[in-house]
């Protein structure tokens, strides 16, 4: 006598532990559609602020010397001398270039160096002072300062405690167009000489894009520089405009 092979019907009802995977699913499903909401509208507005600061400014931003009109005053934005991994820092270097050309084709009478001076063996603007005479700029075209802690610093300090009305900023494209937005913020007369950009440094380029609404903060909360003191006034122009 043959016996049928009888099979086992499946169970009606989930484990406990299939009941929580599956509440758990519900919860986190419109929760995760939130978040990818979050991060989407934060991408949006990250990259319009962006474009909308460089397309607001863009006009005062020159990369040929022979277009750039004259202005009494550089105001040469700081950075390290050497990457973390003691390699030159590109950025740092052709600042400095940048100045010198200014110098050398009389587009501006006086140099501002203005940086970070955290400590005695890290000065931006003393190492920019040193490398600019071995690149032949005298040292009576150059005046330090020493507060320019960030770049809202810098740029405020040029007016309010050097007296430097009407300035050329140098520094590279992307980092002209935040202080160009400052600068006009605070109605400060500006333009800018833009320093090459070195090729493969984007993290640089990708930070800028923090480093924006980081700026859009402090304008709005009106943050002023961390020092400011007394005045210095730079000498008057060599050149009548």
């Amino acid at each position: 006598m043959l016996l049928k092979k009888t099979s086992t019907p499946p169970p009606t009802t989930l484990p406990a532990h299939g009941h929580r995977c599956m509440s758990i699913c519900r919860f986190l499903s419109p929760a995760l559609k939130y978040v990818a909401f979050f991060l989407s509208f934060f991408a949006i507005l990250v990259l319009l602020t962006d474009q909308l600061i460089g397309f607001y400014v863009r006009k005062n931003i020159y990369d040929d010397i022979n277009a750039l009109p004259h202005r009494p005053y550089a105001l040469v934005l700081g950075t390290s001398r050497y990457f973390s991994d003691n390699s030159l820092n590109l950025f740092y270097y052709n600042r400095l270039l940048a100045a010198q050309q200014l110098i050398k084709n009389n587009k501006v009478d006086y140099l501002l160096l203005s940086g970070d001076n955290r400590t005695p063996q890290y000065n931006e603007p003393r190492n920019m002072f040193y490398d600019l005479r071995k690149l032949g700029v005298n040292s009576e075209f150059m005046y330090l300062d020493f507060a320019g802690f960030r770049t809202l610093d810098s740029v405020i300090r040029a007016k309010t405690i050097f007296h430097a009305n009407s300035i050329t900023i140098v520094s590279q494209k992307f980092h002209c167009e935040r202080a160009l937005f400052i600068a006009q913020y605070y109605n400060i007369d500006a333009i800018c000489y833009a320093a090459e950009y070195p090729s493969e440094h984007y993290g640089v380029r990708v930070r800028e894009f923090f480093a924006r609404l980081y700026m859009i903060w402090d304008l709005l909360t009106e943050k002023g520089p961390y020092f400011l003191g007394e005045s210095e006034p730079l000498p008057p122009p060599l050149m009548v405009e």
